[in-house]
C-alpha cells in the first residue's frame, strides 16, 4: 500500500495520524503529573502535622479553599497561553515551554519548604496554561474539514489524559500516602520529564501541525490573521461561548471527585476489602479506569448514530452528558442516606457514581475540545481553546464553593442539589437546541470518514 511512501506527518496508525499518539503520550505523562499530584493535594493539606507523614494540618475547608482556587488558575492560565500561542509562538512551542515549567514546578513541590510549596504551585498553574490549550488545539490541527474521525480522536486522546490519570492516583498517591507527600510530588516531576522528551522526539510526525500562522507557507492562513471575523465566525464564536455555560456547570459537579468526594471516602465511606483499608486517593483512579475501558465505545456510539443519521451533534452530546453525570450524584445522596442511618456508607455507591460521572464526561468533555476545535476561527484556535479550559477552571472554583458549602448544609443537601441542578439545566438548554444548532451554520454537517484520496 502507499501508506508506506507517506511523508512521516502522514502516516497512520489504527486508522489515526501517527502524530496524534505522539499527542496521546504528551498528555498522558502531563496528566500524570497534574492528577497524581492532585490525588494527594487536598489530603496533604489536611493531614495533621504530627506522625510518620505530617501534612499541613489544614481543617477541610480551608483545604477546599486552596484546592478551589488552585484548579481555577490553572485551566484560567489557559487563556494567556492560548494568546501567546496565537500572536508569538504558535502552539508546538508553547507546548515545550508549558512542559519544562511543569517539570520545574514539580520538582520544587518536592522541597518541604512553604516557599517551594507555593513557587511550585506557581510553575505549574503557568505550565498547565502554556501546554493545555495548545496540545489539544493540535489534535484538531491532525484531521481536515468535515472527517468524521475528529470526535474519536478527541476521545482517544482523552483516554491518554486518563491512562495518565488512572496511573497517577494508584502509584503518586500510595507513594504520597505511604513513603510521603514530596516522594509524591517529586515522582510528578520525573514523570513529566517523560512527557518533554517524547513530544520532542516526535516532531516529525507533527509537520505542519500547531505551527505559528505568521509564518504559515499558506497565504490563506497568514490572511486570516489580518482580516476581520465574518459573520458565519462570529455566530459560531457565540455558540461556543454559549456552549462553555454548560462546561461550567459540568466541572462544578464533576469536580467534587477531588474535592468533597475525596474527603468522604476519606472520611464516611467503609474502605475495607478482605481485610485490607483502600486508600482514600485510589477512589481518584475509578474515573480513570472507566474511561480507558468505555472510551471508544462512547465514541463509537455516538459515531454510529451520525452515521444513521440520528441526532448525535456535539451540542446534543454535552446536553446529554451533562444529564447523565448529574444523575451520577443520586447515588451520593444515597451514600450519605445510608451513612446518616448506619454510621458507615458502602464503596459502590462511589463506584456507580463515578461510573455515571464517567460516561457523561465522555459524552461531554472530548466533544467539547473537538467543538472548539470545529468552530473557532483560526487566527483564535487557542484563545479559544483557552477559554474552553478556563471555563473548567470557573467550574472548578464553583466546585471548591459547593464543596466547602458542605460544612454549612451537609453532605447530603449538596449531593442533592448538585444533581437535580444539573438534570434541570441540561434539559433546558435542550428546548433551545435547534436555535444554536442554527448559530453553527452546518460546521458539523455531512462529516464522513475521510479516504486516502480526499487526505
Amino acid at each position: 500500500m502507499a501508506v508506506i511512501d507517506k511523508p512521516a506527518h502522514q502516516k497512520e496508525l489504527f486508522g489515526h495520524p501517527v502524530g496524534l499518539y505522539v499527542l496521546f503520550f504528551t498528555e498522558m505523562w502531563e496528566r500524570f503529573s497534574y492528577y497524581g499530584m492532585r490525588a494527594i493535594l487536598v489530603l496533604y493539606l489536611v493531614t495533621q502535622t504530627a506522625g510518620d507523614n505530617p501534612g499541613l494540618g489544614w481543617s477541610n475547608k480551608e483545604a477546599l479553599v486552596l484546592y478551589g482556587w488552585y484548579t481555577m488558575l490553572v485551566y484560567v492560565a489557559s487563556i494567556p497561553g492560548g494568546i501567546i500561542a496565537d500572536r508569538l509562538l504558535g502552539q508546538k512551542k508553547a507546548v515545550i515551554i508549558g512542559a519544562i515549567l511543569l517539570v520545574i514546578g514539580h520538582s520544587v513541590l518536592a522541597i518541604e519548604q512553604m516557599w517551594a510549596f507555593y513557587t511550585g504551585l506557581g510553575f505549574i498553574i503557568a505550565g498547565v496554561g502554556m501546554l493545555k490549550p495548545n496540545i489539544s488545539t493540535m489534535v484538531g490541527g491532525l484531521y481536515k474539514k468535515g472527517d468524521i474521525r475528529r470526535d474519536k480522536g478527541f476521545t482517544i486522546f482523552y483516554i491518554g489524559i486518563n491512562v495518565g490519570a488512572f496511573l497517577s492516583s494508584l502509584i503518586v498517591g500510595y507513594v504520597g500516602e505511604v513513603y510521603g507527600w514530596h516522594y509524591g510530588f517529586g515522582l510528578a516531576g520525573i514523570c513529566m520529564l517523560f512527557g518533554l522528551v517524547q513530544f520532542i522526539y516526535g516532531q516529525r510526525f507533527l509537520k505542519g501541525v500547531g505551527g505559528y500562522l505568521g509564518q504559515s507557507e499558506n497565504q490563506e492562513d497568514r490572511d486570516a490573521l489580518k482580516r476581520p471575523l465574518t459573520k458565519i465566525e462570529r455566530d459560531r464564536v457565540i455558540v461556543l461561548i454559549l456552549s462553555f455555560l454548560m462546561v461550567i456547570v459540568f466541572f462544578g459537579a464533576f469536580e467534587q471527585a477531588g474535592g468533597l468526594m475525596n474527603i468522604y471516602a476519606k472520611d464516611y465511606t467503609n474502605r475495607m476489602l478482605f481485610g485490607w483499608e483502600i486508600p482514600a486517593s485510589w477512589f481518584q483512579s475509578l474515573n480513570a479506569f472507566f474511561i480507558i475501558t468505555l472510551g471508544t465505545v462512547v465514541a463509537g456510539y455516538w459515531a454510529n448514530r451520525k452515521l444513521k443519521g440520528k441526532e448525535a451533534s456535539s451540542l446534543f452530546k454535552m446536553i446529554m452528558g451533562l444529564i447523565i453525570m448529574g444523575t451520577g450524584f443520586l447515588f451520593m445522596t444515597a451514600a450519605t442516606a445510608e451513612y446518616q442511618g448506619s454510621g458507615s456508607s458502602a464503596m459502590y455507591w462511589l463506584v456507580l457514581a463515578y461510573l455515571f460521572h464517567t460516561v457523561g464526561e465522555l459524552s461531554l468533555s472530548p466533544v467539547s475540545l473537538s467543538f472548539v476545535t470545529k468552530l473557532a476561527p483560526a487566527k483564535y484556535a487557542s484563545l479559544m481553546m483557552g477559554l474552553y479550559f478556563a471555563t473548567t477552571g470557573l467550574g472548578n472554583k464553583v466546585a471548591g464553593l459547593l464543596g466547602e458549602s458542605a460544612s454549612e448544609f451537609g453532605e447530603y443537601t449538596v449531593f442533592t442539589g448538585i444533581a437535580i441542578f444539573c438534570i434541570l439545566f441540561g434539559l433546558l438548554i435542550l428546548i433551545f437546541i435547534k436555535k444554536l444548532k442554527v448559530l453553527t451554520h452546518g460546521a458539523e454537517d455531512n462529516e464522513h470518514i475521510i479516504t486516502a484520496e480526499e487526505a
